[in-house]
């Protein structure tokens, strides 16, 4: 009979990295205020207190019990459930092309009327689960580990190109990298892929859909098309610069509030921030998210079990590709792809699967101090 793990509330109590909860809450406050400027109502003259807050609001109290469950749950007994859980996915995603609600050009999501659920998103965490019990089983040191790895992405990121969600296609791809860096894989291996992948590049051009191709032509000059794609760019722009070194001052943001920033709460919730906060608010942010990551990597250093070392370096991978993506798309920086940015931008489906991501890693450190003291 296969052993059933557990973990004590009086063990969470003296194990837990408190500096990881505080980072991540002060993260999500920060979140929440600038959603709330983002789509406070001026119609009366005052500010008043969104849907999108209270339901962000209510989707923060269902992740913080998913949190807690997952702690008590221990994170081994997840990572025995792999395989079926990724099995289960992969069948999600083909199952999504077929009967899954489209939006802006896309089908990534199962609309259930009063919530939209993007399963890519839970993908993410079950595809960190299913790496690390491949990765620490087959160590990608040779043609085999690094085949069925490759094969096992493959399954994973092929239904998501398809939806077509190149953003989040992305994501899977540099947490495969991740974890064949943090399983050892020999330099020549991984420039072999970072070779392979560039040689692909030309491919990737002809698969991708033309507003796809348009956002990547825009990121090199939006005013190729100033009125179309890269109206969002040129705007996003204009609401990071106009912040300044103190920005305008909370709810003072003219971007956002007059209309010309497109999806303040979600795709651009970065540049809302900063245009109200500046470029020493922007600082703070980074700050935390760096600690946050660096507590990520700390327990991946820690921990003496290797899946949960390569569990906790692929989530890594994860939240620093979406803060960096998302953070460099509303700077002009880099393409629009339509990432979240975690524990900010508005989203059940992303911060209840970050709420998971991140429990895990707590899990995984509750029990490695657990094993040494």
């Amino acid at each position: 009979m296969a052993e059933k793990f557990s973990t004590s509330w009086s063990d969470i109590r003296s194990y837990t990295d408190w500096i990881m909860i505080a980072v991540t809450l002060v993260l999500f406050c920060f979140g929440l205020a600038a959603i709330y400027s983002a789509s406070a109502s001026f119609a009366k003259g005052d500010a008043s207190v969104s849907g999108f807050v209270i339901r962000q609001l209510v989707w923060g109290a269902m992740g913080a019990a998913v949190y807690l469950a997952v702690l008590k749950a221990d994170y081994r007994n997840f990572l025995k459930y792999a395989w079926p859980l990724f099995i289960a996915i992969v069948v999600v995603f083909v199952l999504l092309l077929v009967v899954g609600h489209t939006a802006k050009g896309s089908q990534r999501w199962f609309n259930f009327g009063f919530f939209r659920f993007q399963p890519s998103e839970l993908g993410k965490v079950v595809f960190a689960l299913a790496l690390a019990r491949l990765c620490s089983a087959l160590p990608p040191s040779s043609g085999r580990g690094i085949g069925a790895a490759i094969l096992v992405a493959g399954a994973a990121i092929v239904p998501i190109m398809l939806q077509p969600d190149l953003g989040s296609s992305l994501v899977y791809a540099v947490m495969l990298f991740a974890v064949f860096v943090a399983a050892g894989a020999p330099v020549k291996i991984l420039g072999s892929i970072v070779g392979a992948g560039a040689a692909m590049l030309p491919l990737g051009w002809m698969i991708l859909k033309p507003y796809q191709r348009m956002r990547l032509l825009v990121f090199l000059d939006p005013m190729i098309d100033p009125q179309g794609a890269g109206y969002n760019v040129i705007q996003s722009r204009i609401a990071v610069g106009s912040g300044g070194l103190y920005g305008k001052g909370f709810m003072h943001g003219t971007q956002g509030k007059l209309h010309f920033l497109p999806e303040p709460h979600t795709d651009f919730i970065f540049s809302v921030f900063s245009e109200e906060f500046g470029f020493i608010g922007c600082a703070v942010v980074l700050l935390l998210f760096a600690i946050l990551l660096w507590r990520i990597l700390n327990v991946s250093q820690y921990t003496r079990d290797l899946q949960a070392k390569l569990m906790c370096a692929a989530i890594a991978a994860w939240l620093w590709f979406q803060i960096m993506e998302s953070v460099a798309m509303s700077m002009g920086l880099a393409p629009v792809t339509g990432l979240p940015l975690p524990l900010f931008s508005y989203g059940g489906s992303s911060l209840l699967v970050i709420a998971l991501g991140l429990a895990l890693v707590q899990s995984a450190n509750i029990v490695a101090r657990q094993e040494r003291f």
